[in-house]
């Protein structure tokens, strides 16, 4: 198989149970909720999206014909030693790409590997942490994890609807864009009135961080 990844960079991750935690960030192409392209955000299913995952020409980006290639170049962006390796498999969506023979060659190098996922498919065994984000318009199919992440609010979906799912940490984070403010109140006053939720802050923008 041929992988093809945007970018690949260490940084902290900024958002979720994981925050604060050094990783390197192995961003996939492609998307099966926008294609993303400018011109057709307003008909995507999730018209939201922060991300740029289009193309393979970010630091790190390129081809990968194997797994053990893909594998090489992630340990060659962790700025540490053995201890602590942390990759987070994201997107655009990642598990059209990431599969059980790249999560294995990841891990032969030392690292837990985490999956951020719209959760419209299965992931495959043998992660670490999974992620799900759902999104609005789309059919969740990935219904267990370690993290489900709402980003709120979004247009005739509730959180409430996902309670019941099997996960470990339920948390809410403020859609983004020019309602943030208000958004971002929303989400806290959702969060004290269901304490089964978590606020989530997206701390790697406000720190100016990838």
């Amino acid at each position: 198989m041929t992988y093809a990844v945007k970018e690949i960079y260490a940084t902290l991750q900024g958002e979720g149970l994981q925050a604060g935690r050094v990783a390197v960030f192995c961003r996939f192409t492609g998307c099966n909720l926008w294609n993303g392209l400018e011109l057709a955000r307003a008909a995507a299913i999730c018209d939201f999206c922060d991300t740029d995952f289009v193309g393979t020409d970010g630091p790190g980006g390129g081809k990968f014909g194997e797994a053990a290639a893909l594998a090489r170049a992630v340990e060659a962006a962790w700025p540490g030693g053995a201890e602590g390796r942390f990759v987070v498999c994201t997107g655009g969506e990642p598990l059209m790409q990431l599969d059980a023979e790249l999560i294995k060659a990841l891990q032969a190098r030392g690292f837990k590997v985490a999956v951020e996922t719209n959760g419209t498919l299965q992931a495959p065994q043998g992660l670490d942490w999974v992620c799900v984000s759902p999104k609005a318009g789309s059919d969740l199919v990935q219904i267990t994890g370690d993290e489900l992440k709402f980003v709120y609010p979004q247009a005739d979906f509730i959180p409430e609807q996902f309670e019941h799912l099997d996960f470990k940490y339920f948390l809410l984070q403020p859609l983004d864009g020019p309602d943030l403010k208000e958004n971002t109140k929303k989400t806290i006053r959702y969060c004290l009135d269901h304490p089964q939720w978590r606020f989530s802050l997206q701390a790697h923008k406000v720190l100016g961080l990838p």
